[in-house]
Parts: structure tokens; C-alpha cells; sequence
């Protein structure tokens, strides 16, 4: 068994990967816009990525834009068949590196072409809907005209599985009336614990939820907290930050984000540590104290 298959399978677009997967958004240039620094090296991660046993790849078009894909591409094709590749449309890049929501029908139906063309396949297997909320987190509004597109687009055999990003509970509930929903993804972590019930309910369901950010946000209490629980198990705070999402649910699904191979072994490596019931009654009381000052 090798250490990610330590993270536990779960259920994301029809087939069970592992929980540990791997964000390719840090490969781009800075500001995740341009090319990377290290074109070869970018290309030894994702190659380092599938070796270790990672089946389950986050990436988007307008990270770059289009560098993040062409990367998966040239270093992965032709993909293993355990390869699960999602993809996220919902944005478009200035040409200062500024994001624009983009989620018309013309703009969405350009964007799932380009994610074709640029990984190099015939249908992509999930799609994420990324809203833009209030700019800062979700925010209240229909799901309804950007998820009619994509489910077109399902319709004509070029998406298989239809997810959410950056979404209210009250967004995922019309959206499971609309169409079947593969995964959520939000911002969530030791500190950042609002999604605790929506986390809850899709895994009574069945359905993946994806936290990105996982050391967003803390404040220097919180940080000082999870580098004294990690230095007492001997690992990074950020190893201790995965491995505690790990244990908060079984729907969980990680994508940490790095440019270097060092890191990504790192990343895996949580997957193997042990949190005793000590360290994980302190962590759980980092998001207690979020959610009593209101954080």
C-alpha cells in the first residue's frame, strides 16, 4: 500500500479516487498567470503526482490562462485510466491577470471547449461551477442559468459530472434540483468552518465535498496553536491541516497545491499520520473559537 492510499477512496464523478488528489493551480506563473518559472519542473510534479499513486488531478482552463492544462497534457498524455481530471469554468482572465466572472452561455459553453482542447480529450469528466459570491465568499443567487448550459453541455456527451464552487447550502439545494451534483467545493479548514453542517448533509448523500484554502485565513493565535499541535507529532502545519480535514469527514476530498516535488511528497506524507484524540480535541477548539468570535 502506498502512503496516499493511506488517505482512504471516496466517490467523485462515478468511480472512487483517493481522498488525497493534487491542485495544479500553483504551477502556473505568479498570481497563478503566465507561464510557471520552471517549465520542467512543473512538468516533474505532475509526473511525481501520478507516481505516488495520486488518481485525482484539480485544475482549470483560466488558470494561466490555458498553462495549467497544456502542463497536464504534456506531461500525463496519454492519461491512466484511473485519471480523474476536473476542471472548473466560471472565469476569465484580464490581460493584467485580473479575474472576470465569466458564467454567460457563450462564455461558459467557450470555456468547457477550451478545457477540451487544451487537455487534450473528448469529454471532460467534472465540471465545476465556480460563482463569484460577493467577491470575498458565496453568496446568495440563482444556480440555475449557468447550470442549464452545463447540463447542455452533458447533454452533448462533452461533460460527464456537473459540480459547485463557491456556494451557499441554499445554492446547493437548487442545484440538486436541477441536475445531480458530484462535489462541492468551498473554502474550509481548522478556522474556517462555516460549511460545517452543508460538509454533514452531502456526505449523508453521498457527495464529495472539496475544500480548498486549507491554511487561509488563521489568525497568529490559531497558526501559533497548529504549529504547537505539529511540532508535538513531529510535522508541518500544513501535514497537520490535511490530515485533520481527513478525519473531519469521510466525503472529504483534498487537492493541496504546490510547484515542487519536495512539497507534494510532503503533502502526501499527511496521509500517514497518526492524530491522537489529544491533538485532535485542540485542533477541533481552533474552529470552536472561530465560530464564538464570530470569525
Amino acid at each position: 500500500m502506498s502512503i496516499v492510499d493511506q488517505s482512504g477512496t471516496y466517490t467523485l464523478g462515478g468511480r472512487q479516487v483517493k481522498r488525497l488528489g493534487y491542485g495544479a493551480m500553483q504551477l502556473a506563473g505568479p498570481g497563478v498567470f503566465g507561464p510557471p518559472r520552471d517549465h520542467d519542473a512543473a512538468l516533474a510534479v505532475l509526473r511525481e503526482a501520478i507516481a505516488l499513486g495520486i488518481d485525482h488531478i484539480d485544475t482549470s482552463d483560466f488558470y494561466g490562462p490555458h498553462v495549467t492544462n497544456r502542463l497536464i497534457r504534456e506531461a500525463l498524455a496519454p492519461y491512466p485510466d484511473d485519471l480523474l481530471i476536473v476542471t472548473k469554468v466560471g472565469a476569465r482572465r484580464g490581460s493584467d491577470g485580473s479575474w472576470i466572472p465569466a458564467a454567460s452561455r457563450e462564455e461558459l459553453r467557450q470555456a468547457v471547449h477550451d478545457n477540451l482542447r487544451n487537455l487534450g480529450v473528448e469529454v471532460l469528466d467534472v465540471v465545476n461551477m465556480r460563482f463569484w459570491g460577493d467577491g470575498h465568499g458565496p453568496a446568495e443567487g440563482s444556480v440555475e442559468p449557468a447550470l442549464t448550459v452545463l447540463a447542455e453541455l452533458q447533454s452533448e456527451g462533452l461533460v460527464r459530472h456537473i459540480g459547485l464552487s463557491n456556494v451557499t447550502p441554499a445554492q446547493v439545494r437548487e442545484a440538486r434540483g436541477l441536475c445531480e451534483i458530484a462535489c462541492v467545493q468551498n473554502q474550509y479548514n481548522l478556522a474556517h468552518r462555516h460549511d460545517d453542517a452543508l460538509i454533514d448533509d452531502l456526505a449523508e448523500q453521498g457527495i464529495a465535498y472539496v475544500p480548498f484554502f486549507p491554511l487561509g485565513g488563521f489568525t497568529p493565535l490559531q497558526s501559533s496553536t497548529l504549529s504547537e499541535v505539529a511540532a508535538g507529532l513531529g510535522a508541518t502545519p500544513l501535514q497537520v491541516a490535511l490530515v485533520w480535514l481527513l478525519r473531519r469527514a469521510p466525503n472529504i476530498l483534498l487537492i493541496p497545491g504546490t510547484s515542487s516535488v519536495a512539497h507534494l511528497r510532503e503533502n502526501v506524507a499527511a496521509a500517514a499520520i497518526e492524530l491522537p484524540a489529544s491533538a485532535m480535541a485542540e485542533l477541533d477548539g481552533i474552529g470552536a473559537r472561530a465560530s464564538a468570535s464570530g470569525a
